[in-house]
């Protein structure tokens, strides 16, 4: 897949999928751009990133904040001069809990970060790449976007807004080059998950390595043919093969 000398910005990337997705760019060649809200991860991801050999920009900045995002491509511009590719990776979830126990102030902030971050992300670049008339989108969403689960519904819900956004802008850019994408993971081996509670006694999580290679392809020109597309990248923790939990019945 030939992604040399592109630039990417990849949100939530100072671990899991991110951290992975931008190591996977970077041993293509791929100028990455590190975006999170903690200073010490990014640097850290940075450092592995430059050992692969690829040049970086670490970047502090909260996807759900305007400005942030706003100098999050400034930076971008003035360091590149283009950006070829934006992965929305970062997101947040909750423990499980039912809708009856939701606060107002979490339901507004799984929108804000898992939907309203993508937004702001996806409409700062498209300038860019309408100009370009290329460009690269992948929006990473979850199984929990494909299919209610109890405990999770702020959380779905965001995530499921965010695959009709993904449908929605990809019928609106592809004129302009650009393709718009999702990835539903399932139990992903992060952070994350384990500390919502949904990683105790599983032994069915797939690597972030693994989605971070579906996202590759995505970005790649050899997925020129895909656009509008979700891709469910459940691995192991596809509900064909049974409960995605211990003690979970099927769907």
């Amino acid at each position: 897949m030939d992604l040399n000398g592109a630039v990417a910005i990849v949100t939530g990337a100072g671990r899991g999928i991110g951290r992975a997705t931008a190591l996977a760019l970077a041993r293509r060649g791929v100028a990455v751009v590190l975006a999170a809200r903690t200073q010490a991860e990014i640097e850290s991801v940075a450092a592995e990133v430059e050992a692969v050999g690829a040049t970086v920009l670490p970047v502090v900045a909260d996807v759900s904040r305007e400005d942030d995002v706003a100098g999050m491509v400034d930076r971008t511009l003035q360091t590149y001069g283009r950006v070829d590719i934006l992965v929305n990776n970062a997101g947040a979830s909750l423990p499980e809990r039912p809708v009856v126990d939701t606060s107002l102030a979490d339901w507004e902030r799984m929108l804000r970060i898992n939907l309203t971050g993508p937004f702001l992300c996806a409409r700062a670049v498209l300038p860019i790449m309408m100009r370009q008339h290329s460009g690269k989108i992948v929006n990473v969403a979850s199984i929990g976007g494909r299919m209610g689960f109890a405990g999770i519904a702020a959380y779905g819900a965001a995530k499921a807004g965010l695959l009709h956004f993904t449908a929605s802008l990809a019928a609106e850019v592809k004129r302009f080059g650009i393709d718009v994408n999702a990835v539903c993971p399932s139990g992903t081996d992060t952070r994350l998950l384990h500390e919502t509670g949904r990683a105790k006694g599983r032994t069915n999580l797939i690597r972030p390595e693994e989605i971070a290679n579906v996202i590759a392809f995505l970005v790649s020109p050899e997925s020129s043919a895909i656009t509008a597309t979700a891709i469910e990248a459940y691995g192991p923790s596809n509900p064909l093969f049974g409960p995605l939990l211990p003690g979970e019945k099927c769907h």
